[in-house]
């Protein structure tokens, strides 16, 4: 009986489940390297890479913040001006963000291991 109420109380909190879930899939896992073959790409990639930290990449962020003036300016408020910055740093950004998410590694997993199922435990 004292099971059921366990894994009631646990279902309750989802967060306790995901944060169990991701301790024990870093405890088992082994070294990722995403991203590390597969150059037939890598044009592709460095011509749109180029693009967008680049003149035409500048000139379409300049854009993004002119038509947010613009619209600011019409509808009387600054989250439009907000809006057209925030899309030209992501424009820029773009690609710094893509390579550093594609090419993460697990290389720091054991330093982490402790801390998540320390986490999950709630101690």
């Amino acid at each position: 009986m004292s099971v059921f109420k366990t894994a009631k109380n646990v279902m309750k909190s989802p967060g306790a489940v995901s944060l169990s879930l991701m301790a024990v899939s870093l405890a088992f896992a082994g070294d990722a390297f995403a991203g590390t073959d597969g150059t037939e790409f890598n044009e592709v990639w460095e011509t749109l890479k180029g693009w967008t930290t680049g003149t035409l990449g500048k000139i379409v962020a300049g854009a993004m913040i002119l038509v947010g003036i613009i619209g600011g300016i019409a509808r009387q408020s600054l989250m439009a001006f907000a809006i057209g910055i925030a899309g030209g740093m992501g424009l820029s950004y773009a690609p710094n963000i893509i390579e550093t998410i594609v090419s993460s590694t697990l290389e720091k997993a054991p330093s982490v291991i402790p801390l998540a199922s320390q986490i999950a435990n709630g101690m």
